[in-house]
């Protein structure tokens, strides 16, 4: 049994003042008021500070020049969950964009052993690519983007069986068959990297896509005589999809718009990669932002700080924030009902976060 408390805490859904989270093996025993607890009960306190669920980040390519795709090894998962539990965030999906099937495995493979060495965080693979449109490859590599086929795709999903969690492709690259497919082993299909049109990408949502990758960035762009893919993750009704808000992949004011239409639908990402001299994605840090072969190619975010840039820069709520960067993307995952919100039977997996919106501690 472990008691923690602060000045408040977010349990996902509101505020608690003056309140104790109780946790036991793991999971949330109860939130009850400071003066319920036993006196002979130790309380870990936090002044100053406000306890929040930890964080979720389902694109995150590498950390400390451990780009996980150009160095698949316990090594880049090891700083990877350092790098994302200091920005709040104890879970994620390690990342790799187009590249060669060869790469693929390996990182598969470099996950399954992080798993089998007690490794902790990693909930899936999310591999971004190959089977995009190269009219919106953005920073990926253009001769190593691909169309399915049927025997390739059964291929990897066989070899990453329960270590691919999503796949980001583009709808109108890929068959209604080969997506069905992808579903059919348990995978995320998201949409991206993609120029579908409105009535495509519509209908790829009505068919079960469900969530599509960094809006805005690399798809086809509203436009008023035709919406594009971003007009049809605007204006759908279930479609969730994350965005990079790191003021350079997206201004503040879109996301301020968008997060107006799509409320609960809207979920951060830190799309973050690091200095990578080896490899085919040379990203090389530009300020506060990376560039490869001179395009931007990935932010330098943290999940905190992607929290803290929206309620600075595009004025959504502080409690919102939060939601977008733990509940949300937990509900895309199906993880809802354990990660997200600090709840009895929840994970206790929690951020300690200071009056600046810098986290104090996390769970990590």
């Amino acid at each position: 049994m472990q008691a923690f408390s602060a000045d408040k805490i977010f349990n996902g859904s509101g505020w608690l003042h003056n309140h104790a989270l109780i946790i036991n093996n793991g999971k949330v025993a109860d939130i009850i008021p400071t003066h319920f607890v036993p006196t002979v009960f130790p309380v870990k306190h936090y002044s100053n500070c406000f306890i929040a669920p930890c964080f979720i980040d389902v694109q995150v390519y590498g950390a400390s020049s451990k780009l996980f795709s150009a160095y698949p090894s316990i090594d880049s998962l090891n700083k990877l969950y350092k790098y994302s539990g200091k920005g709040g965030a104890k879970y994620f999906l390690p990342t790799v964009a187009t590249n060669t099937n060869e790469v693929f495995y390996k990182c598969i493979d470099t996950v399954r052993e992080y798993w089998k060495a007690d490794g902790k965080g990693i909930l899936g693979l999310h591999i971004e690519g190959p089977w995009i449109n190269k009219d919106k490859r953005g920073a990926h590599i253009e001769e190593l983007v691909t169309q399915p086929e049927r025997a390739e795709v059964e291929a990897i999903l066989d070899y990453g069986k329960d270590v691919i969690r999503m796949i980001t492709l583009a709808p109108e690259v890929c068959s209604t068959e080969i997506v069905g497919l992808i579903q059919s082993r348990g995978v995320i299909v998201s949409a991206g990297h993609s120029n579908a049109t409105y009535k495509q990408a519509i209908n790829a949502f009505d068919s079960g896509i469900k969530t599509a990758t960094h809006l805005f960035n690399a798809m086809s762009a509203l436009q008023h005589r035709e919406p594009g893919l971003a007009g049809a993750i605007l204006n759908h009704r279930d479609v969730m999809c994350s965005i990079i808000p790191d003021g350079h992949h997206v201004d503040y004011a879109a996301i301020s718009i968008a997060k107006k239409v799509m409320k609960e639908r809207l979920f951060i990402i830190t799309d973050a990669v690091t200095e990578t001299p080896e490899g085919p994605y040379p990203h090389q840090l530009d300020g506060d932002k990376y560039v490869a072969n001179g395009i931007l190619s990935g932010s330098a975010l943290t999940m905190m700080k992607g929290v803290r840039n929206c309620v600075e820069h595009a004025g959504i709520e502080l409690d919102e924030a939060l939601r977008m960067a733990s509940l949300y993307p937990a509900k895309m995952l199906g993880l809802e009902n354990e990660l997200g919100k600090l709840e009895k039977g929840f994970r206790a997996d929690f951020v300690v976060i200071n009056n600046k919106l810098e986290v104090a501690k996390s769970s990590v």
